[in-house]
C-alpha cells in the first residue's frame, strides 16, 4: 500500500516542482534588482548613469525626448523586435518612484532574456517629471501636475509623453503612480499595497476592445499578485477625468494600465512593493507576447475590489478618557507624516492624532487594544541634560514608567532632527521653558502630536511616542524614531 501512494505521489511531485514564470521571476529577484537605487528619493542624477550604460548595451535604444522646464533630460530606453508597441512612463508626479526603480529592475533582466520581446518592443520613460523628482514634489517645477495637462499640452513634460505615444502609436500603456499608504481593499484590514485600473475614456465608462484589453491584462496581473500579495490587491476609482493622461490614452486607442503602488507591512521603501511591480509588469509582457491575456475575462477585472482609504498607522481601540470630570470611551487613529532633510534625500517621521471617536469601521497597520487602560499625559523629566550622549545613557524604560515622555537638552547639535530612542527631546534652544522644565506633552487633541502613555491600575503600560509604540511592560521598543521638539 505504501509503495502503490509513493508511485501515484511521483508525478504530482513533479507537477509541484515545476514553477511558473511569475514564480521563476519572484524567486529570481535578487539577481536583477538594480542595487544602486535602495531608497525612494532618489534623483535624476542618480538614474542618468543607469541609462547612459545602456548606449553600449545591444539590444537597447536610448532616444532623448526633451528636456524638463529646469533642463534635466526625459530619456526613452527601447528593447524588443516585436510590431506590438508597449509604453511604460513613470514618475510623471515626482514623489512616486516606486515604479521607476522596478523599470530598472526589468531592464536587468532583459540584458539577460529577451525572450519576451521578440513579439514585442517595449519603452521605458523611467522619470517624466525630473524636476519634481529632485525635491520629491509631486508637481513640476512651474507647479503644474502633468498628470491633469493631457489637453493643455502647456509642461514641456506632458507634451513630450504625447509625442512618444503618437510617434510609437502605443498599442499598451503603463501609467505609473504611487498612492498613500493608508488605502486599503474595500471592507478588509488589508492594505491596497497595489492598486489596478483601466481608466475610463468618457463619462459613462463605456468598455471598448481598448479599454477591455487594459482590463484582461488587469486581470492577468492580479491573477499573479494574488500569490504574493493576497488580499492586497485593489482596484482604483474609474470616475473619469478628462484632464488626466490615463483617460486620454485610453481615448487615443492605447489599451492603458494604471498602477498604483501603496502601503505594506514593515516597508517603509517600498522595495517589496517595487518587486512586485516587477513581477507583474514581466508578467503582463508575458501576456501580451503570448496574447495570453485575451483568456482573461472583465469579470475577472471587475471582481477585484475597490480601494477603500480605512487604515492609520497605529489604531488605538476602546480607550477610556476622561474630561472635565465626564467619562468617555473613544479610539485613536495616528498617522506618521514623513519630514525630509534640507535636499529631500531623506526623512523623520512627526506622528499626529488624524481621528477620534468611533472607527471600528477603521484599521491599523498597528493595532493596540487599550479596554482597561487610561489615558495619561506624559510630562518632561525635570533635569535638563547637558548634552545628547547624556541623553543616549538614559534608562528609558524606568523613565517612561514614572510617566516621564521627553527629555531637555542644553547642547543638541542643530543637526539631530530625531532619535530612534522612545523618548522626544526638547531642544531649549528654541523652546522657553519654566525654570522647573515642567513641560507636560499636549493634551488629546485632533492634529495635535501623538505622545502620551496609557496606564491599567495607575501602571504605564504601553508609552506612545511620536506616534509610535513602547511597550513599557515588556521592554519592548517598536518606536522608529522620537522627535525632537
Amino acid at each position: 500500500m505504501t509503495k502503490y501512494f509513493l508511485l501515484l505521489l511521483v508525478p504530482f511531485l513533479g507537477l509541484a516542482q515545476k514553477q511558473t514564470f511569475d514564480q521563476r521571476l519572484f524567486d529570481s529577484y535578487e539577481n536583477f534588482r538594480e542595487t544602486s537605487i535602495d531608497k525612494r528619493r532618489f534623483k535624476h542624477r542618480d538614474i542618468q548613469p543607469l541609462i547612459d550604460s545602456l548606449k553600449s548595451e545591444k539590444g537597447f535604444e536610448i532616444n532623448l525626448l526633451g528636456k524638463s522646464i529646469q533642463g534635466r533630460t526625459i530619456s526613452m530606453i527601447s528593447a524588443g523586435e516585436g510590431e506590438t508597441q508597449i509604453l511604460l512612463w513613470s514618475q510623471m508626479h515626482g514623489d512616486e518612484p516606486t515604479a521607476t526603480a522596478a523599470m530598472f529592475d526589468i531592464i536587468n533582466y532583459f540584458k539577460t532574456d529577451k525572450t519576451l520581446l521578440k513579439n514585442v518592443k517595449v519603452h521605458f520613460i523611467p522619470m517624466l517629471n525630473p524636476d519634481g523628482a529632485e525635491i520629491f514634489n509631486r508637481r513640476n517645477a512651474i507647479g503644474i501636475d502633468i498628470n491633469r495637462d493631457a489637453q493643455r499640452l502647456q509642461s514641456p513634460e506632458s507634451k513630450l509623453l504625447k509625442n512618444a505615444r503618437d510617434s510609437l502609436d502605443a498599442d499598451f500603456g503603463f501609467n505609473l503612480h504611487d498612492q498613500s499608504k493608508y488605502y486599503n481593499t474595500k471592507q478588509t484590514l488589508k492594505p491596497a499595497t497595489i492598486s489596478f485600473l483601466a481608466p475610463a475614456f468618457n463619462a459613462e465608462k463605456d468598455i471598448n476592445q481598448t479599454r477591455g484589453n487594459a482590463m484582461r491584462v488587469i486581470a492577468k496581473m492580479n491573477s499573479v499578485l494574488q500569490r504574493y500579495a493576497r488580499g492586497q490587491i485593489g482596484r482604483y476609482s474609474d470616475e473619469f477625468e478628462p484632464r488626466a493622461f490615463g483617460d486620454n490614452m485610453q481615448k487615443w486607442g492605447t489599451s492603458t494600465i494604471l498602477i498604483e503602488s501603496g502601503g505594506y507591512y514593515e516597508d517603509p521603501e517600498k522595495q517589496f512593493i517595487r518587486k512586485l511591480n516587477y513581477v507583474s509588469i514581466l508578467s503582463a509582457i508575458e501576456s501580451i507576447s503570448s496574447d495570453s491575456y485575451q483568456s482573461m475575462t472583465l469579470d475577472q477585472y471587475l471582481s477585484i475590489p475597490k480601494n477603500d482609504r480605512k487604515l492609520f498607522d497605529l489604531k488605538i481601540e476602546n480607550l477610556a478618557f476622561s474630561y472635565l470630570g465626564m467619562d468617555f470611551k473613544i479610539d485613536i487613529g495616528v498617522n506618521r507624516y514623513e519630514i525630509e532633510n534640507k535636499d529631500h534625500s531623506e526623512f523623520y517621521y512627526v506622528g499626529k492624532i488624524s481621528d477620534i471617536g468611533d472607527l471600528s469601521s477603521n484599521f491599523g497597520y498597528e493595532t493596540v487594544d487599550a479596554e482597561g487602560f487610561t489615558f495619561k499625559v506624559g510630562e518632561t523629566y525635570p533635569k535638563i541634560l547637558n548634552d545628547f550622549d547624556d541623553f543616549m545613557a538614559l534608562d528609558f524604560s524606568t523613565l517612561l514608567s514614572q510617566g516621564y515622555t521627553s527629555v531637555s537638552i542644553n547642547n543638541l547639535p542643530e543637526e539631530i532632527k530625531f532619535t530612534s530612542m522612545p523618548m522626544n527631546i526638547i531642544d531649549i534652544k528654541k523652546i522657553k521653558i519654566p525654570k522647573n522644565n515642567s513641560i507636560p506633552s499636549p493634551h488629546l487633541k485632533l492634529g495635535k502630536e501623538a505622545t502620551f502613555l496609557l496606564s491599567k491600575n495607575e501602571k504605564v503600560v504601553y508609552a506612545i511616542i511620536n506616534g509610535f509604540v513602547y511597550y513599557v511592560s515588556e521592554g519592548k521598543n517598536t518606536v522608529k524614531n522620537g522627535v525632537v521638539k
